[in-house]
């Protein structure tokens, strides 16, 4: 999806995110495109909601109001899921960004990129998998809320919350450089990426402490990054294989 050029549907659900990153979470998603609609849903007369309420005007949030007319129904899901639909066949925007912990909204995600829209989600890493998979890409509101704090000098009592990348994920690496590589090995790390995040929505190398993906590369000891001059720009072009099992003698 072209970022210069996309509008987004922010969706939020007010009753399943917490309040206090919504600010990282807008800087967030304007990485993808300009968020022209931005909609809180939840039912305002419940005082869990209260802490929302001060940060609606100052990110241009609009709240809409869903009461529970049924006890163990989730009227909220309902409406946003509704308005997403609406909001679909306007033809207004070139993609969704559905805020939320909530697997209910796996299908609705799954519908949205079958119509062609680019479905990007934000939730708490305690999401379960068929949400994040159904998103073209899953960002976790914990990592936000580190690159926040990352000005703050951390004491024991306040860690960073980084996930160690274990070996699961290095083999994914790892295939996805071997679909890629050319008879030498040799792959373009702009398309690695670009696979990982397909293979892997909430694939991320900010989840283990880098904010790119060639430093995370780097790393590892397990890959070799070659850089090469590109013939269309001054950039220098990066490219990573495996590195070759040593021979025995």
């Amino acid at each position: 999806m072209n970022q210069t050029n996309s509008n987004i549907a922010v969706l939020i659900d007010g009753d399943n995110i917490p309040s206090a990153h919504v600010k990282e979470m807008i800087e967030e998603i304007t990485k993808y495109g300009n968020p022209t609609i931005k909609r809180i849903y939840g039912d305002w007369t419940r005082p869990g909601l209260t802490k929302w309420k001060n940060l609606l005007l100052e990110n241009a949030i609009t709240p809409i109001q869903q009461y529970g007319y049924t006890k163990g129904k989730n009227a909220t899901d309902s409406a946003m899921i509704i308005d997403a639909m609406d909001i679909l066949y306007s033809e207004k925007v070139n993609g969704f960004c559905l805020v939320s912990s909530d697997s209910d909204f796996t299908r609705l995600a799954t519908r949205l990129r079958e119509a062609g829209m680019q479905v990007i989600g934000i939730g708490e890493k305690k999401t379960p998998d068929p949400f994040i998979v159904a998103c073209d890409k899953f960002i976790y509101i914990e990592i936000l809320k580190q690159l926040s704090e990352d000005k703050i000098e951390n004491t024991e009592s306040n860690k960073p919350i980084i996930d160690k990348i274990n070996r699961k994920e290095i083999n994914l690496i790892s295939s996805t450089i071997r679909d890629l590589s050319d008879e030498d090995g040799w792959a373009f790390l702009g398309d690695v990426g670009s696979l990982l995040q397909k293979k892997r929505p909430n694939f991320d190398s900010r989840n283990y402490g880098f904010e790119k993906l060639t430093p995370l590369i780097k790393s590892i000891n397990k890959f070799e990054v070659e850089q090469r001059e590109s013939q269309k720009s001054r950039h220098k072009l990066i490219f990573v294989r495996n590195k070759p099992k040593p021979t025995k003698k």
